[in-house]
């Protein structure tokens, strides 16, 4: 790098000595302004944001690494000087040809230097990131195998994911006889509303991709009492290209009682993936849950609603009755959701008085029933404050469902938030839904 001229201004060693040590650094360094363009970067950096430009320039660090969090634009023009605005999020990418693409996983820090200064750090983890997950993978067979043959049972499954083989044992966990599950496909042993025929078909996908697939939910027995279970999916031979898949089973479906494992696995859900306040789910978990039913839908195209909510005149609610009181207001719409909403279905608190719900396996009129059962049920009650102050609160609603010809998440939710502004310019306590006439939706 050239030294400086003496006529240069007085800093510019010191700032030649910042370019070198920048360019030095073990960690890739990024410097951005507020759109993300690039006004600088490293070797390291630019080592691992090349495989994502393939075809492009590394001019937009927002559009390289904008699959793998569709807000960060929206997030980066947040925040004051020194600010922390994202602190060592993992992104994951995948790069390389279409047909023999390989993950990479990036820690992305982000801090605000200064007004339209950015300056972000960069770490591939994917290795990282591998090895927790084979870690978890190997604690999950260990627990499956120490586990008393009373609370688990293993199941059978065909290539469809329809029950091929069954057991004694899983008569005796979960209380269905033979012929009452063969061939019937495996939702059979969840609770209502938990999961969707396009959720086992998405877990066996996964079965095949990782090695395994694991989850923990409400599970049914056959007299119909619930219990909080874990199922792990794993392949164990055949496929949809056997002469007779239905015969052979394609998986390993292992079933298991874990409901006094319950309280701890939400307590660490709860901290991990929950917004605070409400209740719900939190920024990030939407928008990886939301990115992973993008990837579904580009894979298998399925129904894939997305409803934006917002509280109507939440300002004034808190200027009239104080923070405390908008909080309450806050509680009690996220209360509604959680009652009005399937298992499978993802309410999230996406910023101070805006929510967001997707829905997944659901078309144009089960998408537009949901988002009018909230938003009358919010109308027609009210909130009571403990020196009996009552409050009561609409809000507008947008609707957009995922079609072939978006290609993001941020599409997606780009209609929606339209569809919602619509919604408040048109008098708000209503719906919009994307791509129809703002006088089709119900003023309430």
């Amino acid at each position: 790098m050239a030294a400086p001229s003496p006529d240069e201004e007085p800093g510019a060693d010191e700032q030649q000595e910042l370019l070198q040590l920048l360019y030095a650094a073990p960690v890739g360094l990024v410097q951005t302004d507020d759109e993300g363009r690039i006004a600088l970067i490293n070797a390291a950096a630019a080592q691992l944001l090349l495989p994502l430009a393939v075809g492009a320039s590394l001019a937009n660090l927002f559009d390289l690494l904008g699959p793998a969090m569709p807000d960060l634009a929206l997030r980066a023009r947040s925040g004051a000087a020194g600010e922390l605005l994202i602190d060592g999020e993992a992104l994951a990418l995948r790069v390389g040809p279409e047909g023999r693409q390989r993950p990479l996983v990036l820690s992305l820090t982000l801090r605000r230097l200064q007004a339209g200064q950015l300056v972000a750090v960069l770490a591939d983890i994917t290795a990282q990131v591998e090895r927790e997950r084979r870690l978890r993978q190997s604690e999950a067979w260990l627990n499956a195998a120490l586990t008393g043959i009373h609370d688990h049972a293993a199941v059978g499954l065909d290539a469809a994911g329809r029950v091929a083989h069954w057991s004694e044992s899983a008569t005796r966990m979960t209380g269905f006889a033979r012929e009452a599950v063969l061939g019937r496909p495996a939702t059979i042993f969840h609770a209502g509303g938990t999961t969707t025929p396009e959720r086992l078909l998405d877990r066996l996908h996964e079965a095949r991709a990782d090695g395994w697939s694991m989850d923990e939910g409400w599970l049914v027995r056959a007299d119909g009492r619930r219990y909080w279970g874990s199922t792990m999916i794993v392949p164990v031979g055949g496929d949809d290209a056997s002469p007779a898949p239905e015969h052979a089973p394609g998986f390993s479906l292992v079933l298991r009682d874990i409901s006094d494992r319950r309280d701890a696995h939400e307590q660490r859900r709860r901290a991990s993936e929950t917004d605070h306040l409400t209740g719900l789910a939190n920024r990030r978990v939407f928008f990886e849950a939301g990115q992973r039913e993008v990837e579904r839908f580009r894979r298998a195209p399925r129904p894939l609603a997305l409803i934006l909510l917002d509280a109507d005149h939440f300002k004034r609610i808190n200027d009239r009755h104080g923070h405390p009181a908008g909080d309450e207001v806050l509680r009690h719409l996220a209360g509604v959701m959680l009652r009005s909403l399937r298992q499978v279905d993802v309410p999230a608190r996406i910023g101070g008085e805006e929510f967001a719900v997707l829905l997944p396996s659901t078309g144009l009129e089960g998408a537009r029933l949901v988002a009018e059962r909230l938003r009358r049920a919010m109308a027609a009650d009210a909130v009571t404050l403990a020196d009996g102050t009552v409050i009561r609160y609409t809000v507008s609603a947008g609707l957009a469902l995922m079609q072939s010809g978006l290609a993001r998440l941020e599409d997606l939710i780009e209609q929606a938030d339209r569809a919602l502004y619509a919604a408040k310019s048109g008098g708000r306590d209503r719906l919009v839904v994307a791509g129809e006439p703002c006088g089709d939706a119900d003023a309430g």
